[in-house]
């Protein structure tokens, strides 16, 4: 259930969207250790940002998962996803923050129930 929300100044098209939502969704499973069935990923492009006083290209990003996640695991996811934007979006990894969430089984619901 890992579920990645990524937030980008930049407007993003069809098949580079794809692409993004392909590569982290790959790249979340792989780190975290969870099967790729279970991992969303959110592309919310155009968005305003301003980020250290300009709107020059940047994103944030959420990533919310029941249990995986740690300092050497959130290193490389952070790692991971700024890489995936750099190339696909060319932002730099200093125009993106991450924030991790360990959400506790109850607080997570699916198929009309919780985890």
């Amino acid at each position: 259930m890992p579920t990645l929300n990524l937030f980008t100044n930049i407007p993003v098209d069809a098949v580079t969207c794809s692409d993004i939502l392909k590569d982290a969704t790959k790249a979340v499973a792989k780190i975290i250790g969870k099967p790729e069935s279970y991992v969303m990923i959110l592309l919310n492009s155009g968005v305003p940002i301003a980020f250290a006083g300009t709107e020059e290209p940047a994103a944030y990003g959420e990533l919310i998962s029941i249990g995986g996640l740690g300092p050497a695991v959130n290193g490389k996811l952070s790692e991971t996803i700024s890489e995936i934007l750099h190339i696909k979006l060319s932002i730099d990894s200093s125009r993106f923050y991450i924030k991790f969430y360990d959400s506790p089984r109850p607080f997570f619901g699916f198929n009309g129930s919780t985890f």
